[in-house]
């Protein structure tokens, strides 16, 4: 058994078909648009990222969170770099001798973990 995808209930899909495009490797050209509304996008390992269009995003408890890995610290320090660039709100970053990670947010107030572990 497998996980294979994950719901978000998003304000504006294209809005964040694009940050998870740009950030975070989903392909564009894989969108599905189902009859509610819904926005299916695969990333290039077979994970669906479903974006499902609502008035508001509710607030999440503060744990809760999803995360990506990175084949090593350099490439997470050289994300964080770049999110701050852009101006994505960045919310956390720890770096440790076996860790290095952050959190940042996505248009919807999702937090969004990026990792990476020897």
């Amino acid at each position: 058994m497998r996980l294979r995808h994950l719901g978000l209930p998003v304000r504006d899909h294209q809005r964040s078909l694009t940050f998870y495009a740009r950030w975070f490797g989903f392909d564009p050209a894989t969108a599905t648009t189902y009859p509610d509304g819904t926005v299916i996008v695969r990333d290039a390992d077979g994970f669906d990222l479903a974006l499902h269009p609502v008035a508001e995003v509710g607030p999440a408890p503060d744990f809760l969170h999803f995360g990506f890995v990175l084949p090593s610290g350099d490439a997470v320090r050289d994300l964080y770099r770049r999110l701050l660039a852009e101006g994505v709100p960045v919310i956390e970053f720890d770096e440790e001798p076996d860790l290095v990670s952050l959190k940042c947010l996505d248009p919807d107030g999702w937090r969004v973990e990026v990792y990476w572990e020897p």
